[in-house]
C-alpha cells in the first residue's frame, strides 16, 4: 500500500474504551454455574484487558501509528510500511488487523472505534487491490 504522507495532518491521542473488558469481566459471572474454571480464565483475561486499556495508549502522528504505555514510546509503526488494515466485526468491534511489510498485527480494542475508524481512514486510506 502507497500512503501519502501529509504534513497537514496533527497528531490524535485515541480515548481509551472500557467496554471490551468489562463485556469480559461480566461474561464470566454466568459462568461459574457451568465451569468455575472457565469463568476464572475469563474473568483474568477480562481484567488483564482493563488493565492494557488503562496503561496503553495509540496514537496517530503525521508519519506512524504510536503505542505508548503510560509516557514511554514502546512501539512506532510508520505508515509507508502499511499494507493493509481492517477492523473486525463491525457491529461490536472487538478486533484491529493491520499489516505491515514484514508482519501482522492484531490488536483488541480497548479505545475509542469510531475515532480509530476516522484516523484509518485519514491518516492510512485503504487502496483497493484487485
Amino acid at each position: 500500500m502507497t500512503t501519502l504522507q501529509n504534513p497537514n495532518l496533527t497528531t490524535v491521542t485515541l480515548t481509551p474504551s472500557y467496554n471490551l473488558p468489562l463485556i469480559l469481566t461480566l461474561i464470566a459471572v454466568p459462568f461459574l454455574l457451568v465451569k468455575w474454571w472457565l469463568s476464572l480464565a475469563i474473568a483474568i483475561f477480562g481484567l488483564f484487558l482493563m488493565f492494557q486499556t488503562v496503561n496503553i495508549r495509540l496514537q496517530f502522528t503525521p508519519t506512524a501509528l504510536d503505542i505508548y504505555r503510560r509516557e514511554n514510546l514502546i512501539r512506532s509503526f510508520p505508515y509507508s510500511e502499511w499494507q493493509n488494515w481492517k477492523i473486525f466485526w463491525q457491529p461490536v468491534p472487538i478486533l484491529f488487523y493491520f499489516k505491515e511489510v514484514k508482519s501482522i498485527h492484531f490488536l483488541p480494542i480497548l479505545f475509542d472505534p469510531k475515532t480509530l475508524k476516522t484516523c484509518l481512514e485519514t491518516y492510512i486510506p485503504l487502496t483497493i487491490e484487485n
